[in-house]
């Protein structure tokens, strides 16, 4: 199924790396979003689960290898064209990785990876709903199990 115009909505998993009052982002490499930062992630296989898609997702990307990971909300991710179609469409799961370890490398549809918090947001071209996230996981953090590390 084609990413861009799909038929139906697609699932995407976003992985969660917390260290201190920062996140995990990568800055997207390829459309949609190609230049804008968000948290690691992608289209979740046929035949594999939530946190192993996350987890899978995490590593291609970051080089980053998580033992745990457990699904805390899910967004709606949608980009119309001129003419008002869907152009995609994304339910996405946001999945919190427990037990990360490795030091994060770009790979795969990454360009580049770094640690940042919410202040650094105001001068970086990220995605919606990173911003929002954020505030969230920080607000959330002892109740969703991904405190400081």
């Amino acid at each position: 199924m084609s990413r861009e115009y799909p038929p139906l909505p697609m699932v995407g998993l976003l992985a969660i790396v917390r260290r201190g009052d920062r996140f995990l982002l990568v800055r997207r490499a390829k459309e949609p979003n190609k230049g804008r930062w968000g948290f690691p992630g992608g289209i979740q296989e046929l035949g594999e689960t939530v946190v192993d898609g996350a987890r899978r997702e995490l590593a291609e990307e970051t080089g980053l290898a998580a033992a745990a990971g457990q699904a805390i909300t899910a967004l709606d991710a949608m980009d119309r064209d001129d003419a008002g179609r869907i152009r995609y469409h994304y339910t996405l799961i946001v999945v919190a990785m427990r037990d990360v370890t490795g030091e994060p490398v770009a790979g795969d549809d990454a360009a580049e990876v770094g640690w940042f918090g919410l202040a650094d947001l105001e001068t970086l071209p990220v995605i919606a709903a990173v911003g929002p996230l954020m505030r969230q996981l920080l607000g959330q953090a002892a109740a969703l199990g991904i405190g400081p590390t």
